[in-house]
């Protein structure tokens, strides 16, 4: 069974760990013998202890959170990877991707670096990232932005994250979030899911919302995740949003539930998804709110289009950094119920057509059998 060495930068749960959670048993099932290197102890340690997958210790930060100095986070890659001996690395970021290209190639180990994020980076880091004897876009946009930044095309594979289809399905609201918040059975829920920073706009969808309160009295904003920069830009920018939030237009209609493990079951009990990010490689809520057939309205930028193509009717798409076309799609899917159904079942079939995480495992996979084809003891 050929041994994987996974590396992760971030003990967090964020989007591409959440990836990695959703095919790590399909790559098991495939012959794989998955181990993962990262911060441990921390949630995403814990979500790999339920799926019998300890941790590595790999800590690239210090104290403070601020990322070590890159030569001696290279060091602790090249140590962990010489003491497991694997037959193929995969960097599971675009970061430790950079981080790890030099040092993979130096030991002669296959490796693979995942590419989940679209920013713009030196031509440094695009030396390192060419490294990898392969490149996985987790987008067709965005393996579009890095060859137009000069990686090899022939070098970037397209890969899309898979969901589970059977956690992540539709289901009739139960009233929880309801009871939870304190709310009218009749209010309607708009949920935003993601990190709170300025790339997800909520800054936009606040802007949108006062529009919207003023027509529908019963709309009401969720908002679900937490701030992880401790950037001074990322504190102003979450203490302007709490203020826009309690505004007097918008005083108890903003609800902030911070970070939640049943996002689940929290799409269920939304009225409609609404994604206003700037930027946007393939979100990882949109494909769990299309599993769960969730009427989403989402900003058409990176690789949103490719999750919710506009042929199929499975979104409403809006362009970018527009807070009243925002306003006008939440207010369009809050007072048509026939039209949230006929998107919710579009998005669900969307899902289980592209989007399936066992698809993804069995992709994933077919890409290490190229890289692992003939290979040996391991040479490190």
């Amino acid at each position: 069974m050929p041994d994987v060495l996974v590396l992760c930068e971030y003990g967090s749960l964020n989007g591409g760990e959440r990836s990695l959670l959703a095919v790590a048993s399909g790559l098991r099932a495939e012959g794989y013998d998955l181990q993962v290197a990262g911060p441990a102890p921390g949630p995403l340690a814990a979500a790999l202890a339920l799926q019998r997958l300890p941790v590595l210790p790999l800590d690239l930060h210090d104290a403070q959170g601020r990322r070590l100095a890159i030569g001696l986070c290279r060091e602790r890659i090249r140590a962990v990877i010489s003491a497991v001996k694997p037959d193929l690395v995969h960097a599971n970021s675009l970061s430790m991707s950079r981080l790890s290209g030099p040092v993979t190639a130096a030991l002669d180990v296959p490796s693979v670096g995942h590419l989940r994020d679209i920013v713009k980076i030196t031509a440094t880091a695009m030396t390192d990232l060419d490294r990898h004897a392969r490149l996985l876009a987790v987008s067709a946009a965005t393996r579009e932005w890095y060859v137009a930044g000069g990686l090899s095309g022939d070098k970037i594979r397209v890969l899309y994250n898979g969901v589970d289809l059977e956690r992540f399905c539709p289901r009739s609201p139960t009233g929880l979030l309801h009871r939870e918040l304190g709310l009218p059975a009749e209010s309607s829920l708009i949920g935003s899911i993601g990190q709170i920073g300025l790339r997800k706009g909520l800054h936009l969808l606040l802007a949108a919302a006062e529009t919207v309160a003023r027509t529908v009295p019963f709309a009401h904003f969720v908002i679900v995740g937490q701030r992880y920069s401790q950037k001074s830009e990322s504190w102003d920018y979450e203490r302007q949003l709490r203020t826009a939030a309690a505004s007097e237009s918008l005083r108890g209609r903003v609800h902030w539930l911070g970070v939640r493990e049943d996002v689940d079951r929290l799409l269920n009990e939304f009225t409609l998804l609404a994604h206003a990010a700037r930027q946007e490689p393939l979100g990882r809520v949109l494909l769990e709110a299309a599993a769960a057939g969730t009427p989403t309205v989402a900003t058409d930028v990176g690789g949103t289009g490719e999750i919710f193509p506009p042929e199929t009717g499975s979104a409403l798409l809006i362009p970018p950094d527009d807070a009243e076309s925002l306003a006008k799609a939440i207010a369009r899917l809050l007072t048509d119920a026939e039209l949230r159904v006929a998107i919710g079942r579009a998005a669900r079939r969307r899902a289980e057509q592209v989007f399936d995480a066992r698809r993804a495992a069995e992709a994933l996979a077919a890409h290490y059998r190229d890289l692992t084809a003939g290979v040996g003891p391991s040479r490190v």
